[in-house]
């Protein structure tokens, strides 16, 4: 069984952030820029949450607000669920799937390690999985 960490050495540590005071619409492009669904909002290097594009949809989309003038703290979740790098990939599925989330950030010893996403966690499944179906027939075929 995979650990957390282990996606993060594959995947690489890079965690995109912002500051609580930027400005939603400013957060939004980032993301965009970055082709993420989710940044960490960092305040003097400590994790105060985490800002989504479902945070941007259902908090100000939906509520009819301006992304301009409304800043990230006023949207973003928090306090965030995270995750340790020790625990399973399976372990972080289950806890996306009940607290219906999409990305967790990666914390040993109070210090931010990486980000993984749903996505990560289904790639390395699948992964897992081929490399067992391949076992298999090589062993079946001899």
């Amino acid at each position: 069984m995979k650990t957390i960490s282990q996606v993060l050495a594959r995947k690489g540590g890079q965690v995109y952030s912002v500051d609580p005071a930027v400005s939603i619409i400013d957060a939004v492009k980032t993301m965009a820029e970055k082709r993420v669904g989710a940044l960490l909002v960092l305040e003097g290097g400590s994790l105060k949450g985490i800002i989504s594009e479902q945070d941007y949809t259902r908090k100000i989309v939906l509520h009819d607000r301006s992304a301009e003038h409304l800043r990230v703290e006023e949207a973003m979740s928090s306090p965030v669920v995270v995750i340790r790098p020790e625990q399973s990939i399976q372990e972080g599925m289950a806890i996306m799937t009940e607290k219906r989330i999409r990305h967790l950030p990666v914390v040993e010893g109070g210090e931010l390690v990486g980000l993984v996403s749903i996505g990560d966690l289904v790639k390395e499944v699948i992964s897992e999985q081929q490399f067992m179906i391949d076992q298999l027939v090589g062993y079946i075929r001899g």
